[in-house]
This record gives structure tokens, sequence and C-alpha cells, in this order.
């Protein structure tokens, strides 16, 4: 957890200009009638030979703010760090994002922006996750309101697809360039696509609700960090065509809090349009957070704080770390509990984003869904005895969250898989007795009602770093989806085996995102997910196609096998 602010989840934890044209949208029938696209797939797209960077004086693209100067490198234009809204400390604080000011001259778009202030992420402390992950961490600030691009070309009349990357971290932590998978270059050049991704605000900048005391002014403040992400889709709506993108075909994805800044954005009215196909990865999001929780959250913050309706203007004048430590220190009288992402308030967020059914305003976006077999619990991670588990000690953990149906899961799960390890089947039976398997098939059923196409996946491929340890952890897809198994080494080993299957993940997100549909030549058929029949790609070193992958082991769990 980032503990520094209690607020913080688990690093990767999961939280429960053009109108969209007629016809735009993809329906049910006409993704999956779409041909897959007939190119071969490479076994690696990256760019051979040593890095090239450069740059070039003309590198200059026109934005509706300003002009923006980025570089090139390996072929594939950089803009980094560009302000799609104007800066949210001091009075546009707890505010709805601003339209950037514009600027004289040339901007020098070649380095990420800040990042939203935000706690410590205790993993740093952990030599195992620090090796996997490599973070960068960034630089902190409140002027965080920063889009990345990149782009095969910006020259010439191609309009390419775009795929718009929001970050994980819950709705706490986490940044566009916290993690080396995300960057932006392979997955440009491989699917000749155009790649963004974002900063925006987040914990208690992001998500504090003073309506209760602040009145109208802040009527917005409980989801201005959402806010931020529409602003961000706004500003990809009306200037993407300068960076060779097509603002009409816009894909939303994102991992872990990522995925479900997804689920939320096709639950706002103010996102309808802004996109036309979503993808959630490992982020299953069923419900916002209650207006009645963020409220006392916020009571408890500003009594820390000393301020009341009358002398609330001064929060606009502390220092942000001021703001963070009152925000920790409030939690025992918020009940222990301070809410940190959006809230339904039948506005910004009309409606739960999947509770107790889709929202219509995602009716016809295509979804793809997944998550990775062995989600959050690589229980011998850190604790390298838990490889030499027994069959009785995986019962007795077991015990606890399942009860007297711990022994017919087990028995399950070893059905299915006859060779595994008893820690290996703790990793798989704890991720659909969690918050990740079982969701994640829920929210892809409840979907699958409307008429956009869901397909969904699994991803099972095993890292064999640290000794094969952390398996098919949180987080593992990434690198695969991004095409980056040589920028994340440290996590993939790199080698063939690995790029292979890159080369056939990140050509599906690519091929989804072109068309609806993730069907390639380098993948077996690939169906939609229909009500009853629950197709899955299972992302292997070989990937397959499997109807409902683990259902007697699934059925065991929920008590009806």
């Amino acid at each position: 957890m980032r503990t520094a602010n209690l607020i913080m989840m688990k690093r990767r934890t999961v939280l429960g200009g053009a109108a969209l044209l007629a016809g735009a949208a993809v329906s049910k029938a006409a993704t999956e009638a779409t041909a897959a696209t007939p190119q071969a797939v490479s076994t690696n797209a990256n760019y051979s030979g040593p890095a090239r960077t450069s740059t070039p004086a003309d590198t200059v693209v026109e934005t509706n703010a300003g002009k923006v100067r980025g570089y090139l490198r390996n072929g594939i234009y950089n803009f980094r760090g560009m302000p799609y809204g104007d800066t949210t400390e001091g009075a546009n604080r707890f505010l709805p994002p601003q339209k950037p000011k514009p600027w004289p001259g040339v901007y020098n778009a070649l380095g990420y922006g800040s990042v939203c202030p935000q706690g410590a992420n205790p993993q740093w402390k952990q030599p195992e996750w620090v090796f996997l992950h490599n973070w960068d961490n960034g630089i902190t600030g409140e002027d965080c309101l920063r889009v990345n691009v990149w782009t095969p070309s910006f020259r010439g009349s191609t309009r390419r697809p775009v795929m718009v990357w929001l970050h994980g971290g819950g709705w706490s932590g986490g940044s566009s360039q916290e993690l080396p998978s995300y960057d932006g270059e392979n997955i440009s050049r491989r699917g000749d696509i155009v790649l963004v991704s974002v900063n925006h605000r987040l914990n208690l900048f992001g998500f504090t609700n003073l309506a209760g005391v602040g009145g109208e002014r802040y009527a917005a403040s409980g989801n201005v960090g959402l806010l931020d992400l529409i602003a961000s889709l706004e500003w990809v709506r009306d200037n993407i065509a300068n960076f060779g993108g097509d603002p009409g075909n816009v894909t939303v994805f994102g991992q872990s809090g990522g995925g479900s800044k997804v689920c939320h954005l096709m639950a706002s009215p103010l996102a309808k349009g802004l996109f036309h196909k979503g993808i959630v990865q490992s982020g299953p999001t069923m419900r916002s957070g209650p207006v009645e929780a963020s409220l006392k959250t916020a009571s408890a913050f500003l009594g820390q704080l000393g301020l009341t309706a009358s002398t609330l203007e001064k929060i606009h004048t502390l220092p942000y770390a001021h703001l963070q430590e009152a925000y920790v220190a409030s939690a025992p009288s918020s009940g222990g509990f301070i809410n940190s992402g959006p809230v339904m308030d039948g506005k910004i967020v009309a409606s739960h984003p999947f509770d107790p059914v889709a929202t219509p305003l995602g009716a016809n976006i295509p979804l793809l869904i997944g998550n990775n077999s062995h989600e959050m619990v690589s229980i011998a991670m850190s604790n390298p005895k838990y490889e030499d588990m027994s069959e009785a000690e995986l019962k007795e953990l077991l015990a606890k969250p399942l009860g007297d149906r711990a022994d017919r899961v087990i028995r399950a799960f070893r059905n299915e898989y006859p060779n595994a390890k008893p820690v290996d089947l703790h990793g798989r039976i704890s991720c659909w007795n969690g918050f990740m398997g079982a969701p994640t098939l829920k929210l892809a059923e409840i979907k699958a009602a409307q008429p956009a196409a869901v397909y969904r996946y699994v991803f099972s491929w095993c890292t064999k770093a640290l000794d094969g340890r952390p398996r098919a952890y949180h987080c593992a897809e990434l690198a695969f989806a991004f095409d980056n198994i040589d920028r994340c080494a440290n996590a993939t080993g790199g080698g063939p085996e690995a790029r292979a299957l890159a080369a056939k993940v990140s050509q599906a997100w690519i091929n989804f995102a072109r068309n609806g549909n993730p069907n390639h030549s380098g993948l077996p058929n690939w169906p939609a997910l229909k009500p009853g029949q629950l197709n899955t790609m299972v992302f292997d070193t070989t990937p397959k196609m499997v109807v409902d992958p683990d259902r007697q082991g699934r059925l065991a769990i929920e008590g009806k096998a």
C-alpha cells in the first residue's frame, strides 16, 4: 500500500471537436463480422540496431494552445509533457480543470511533466519488486495535467488509430512514466498507431468532496480527477489529427486503476463520443464510491486542517505537503477509511459502471477485458519458503477464505492443473476467490448483454525471473501489450519466447483499437464472449482459445460444484 496516505491502495489494487458520428460506434454484429487484419505477425517489430535520437528543427506541431516541438527516436516522433490543462495548484485546487494558457513561441515537449503528489510505495523497499518494476517516479508537482504522444508521422493526410493509455495505481498513485512498459515507441511502430498517455490529479487532490462545506463552487470536487481525464480526451479530440491521429477512432485502455478509469469513463455522459473502444486490463470496477463516504472523508480532513466554511479559502494557499499530512492524520476520525476515487454523483458519473447492469452510455463501445492468472497473490514472491508448500499447508491457507469448500476447490483446480505445485494452485485459486478473476468475468458477462462485442482474455505466461516466483503477477502483461519485452527485461527475461508472445498480444490490442476485433493471423480464432458461452483467449507461450477456463474450480468456489 502507499501507506504514506492510508488513502493509497495496494500498488495496483482495483477499486470495486466532433461528437460521435452516427454509425461510428461498432456494434457487436459489425465487430464479429469484421475480418481480422490479414497481415503476418512478426516476432519483433522493434527497432533493430543502435538507438538513434535526434531533434530536427522541423519536428513542430500546432496545438490549440500553441506550437510544440518534439524529437525523433528510432523513427518514432515523441512529444512529451504537453499541457492539456492549466496548473491545478493554488486557486485551481479542487476545481474542474481549466484550459491550458496559450504560450508564445514553441513549447519544448521533450520530457515528461510533473507527477501528481502521492505517498510512498512500500514496495520500493522490497528489492524483488524494485527489480521487476524498475520504477521511474518522476518529479512531483500540482501542475500535472500533461499528455504525451508517440506517432510514426505527423505529416500527410493519413489518420491513424489512437490509443490513450491510463496508468495504474488505483486512483491514488502512479504516473504515465512510472513503468518502463508504458513507453509507446514500439507499439506505435508495430501498429502504425498514435499512442497517448496522461498524467492527472490523484488521491486527495483529485477526489476530495468539499461540496458539503464549500457549496456550489466545489460541487465537482469529488470527481475532478476524472474530469481531468475527460479534459485529456477533449485535447485528443481537438489536437490529435495534427499528430497523425484519427479523433474518430480512439481507444482508451488501462491496467488496474487504469482499468477502473476506463470503466468510469464509460459511465460519464461528459465522456460520451470522446472514445470509441475500451480495454480493461486487471481493473474490473462495478461500482463508484458513495457520496456519503466522500463527504465524511472531506469533513474529517477539514477538521484536521482546522478549516470551516468561513475559512475554506485557505485550502488554496497551504503547501501541498501540509494537505497530505492532514489527510493521513484524519483517517481515524473518518472511520479509518479515506475515500479515494470517483463518486457516483448522477452528473459526472451518471450511474455505477456495471452494477446492477452495464451503463447504457457504453452500450455501443466494444470492450476487451481480462486478468492475469496469478493476480496479486504471488505468495512466494518475497517468501521463497512457500515454493516448498505441501498440499496440507495449501489446505490450511485456504481454509479461512474458503471454509468447507477448500477440499472441493483444491481438487477441482488439481484436476485442471495436475502437475502444478501447491503454491501455484494457491495463486490461481486466490485470484478467482478474490477481487480479480470473478469480478472480471462478471463484468464481461454483464457487458455482453449490450450490442457491442466483448472479448475476454486470461494472461497466464509465467516469468522465469527470480526463480519463477512472481508467476503471472499483477502487471505481468504490460510489457507484452506494449511490445516492450527488451525494455522490461528484468521482468520478462527478454529472449525469443517472450518476444514472440508479445508480438501476438500487442497485435491483438492494436487490431482491437483499429477495428474492434482483436483477431489476427498469429492467434487461434477468438470469438466474442456471449452469455452462456464464455469464450476466452488464454495467453501463454502458445495462446489457445478456451471456453470458460477453470470452470469447475470457479463453480466450486461459488459453492455450485
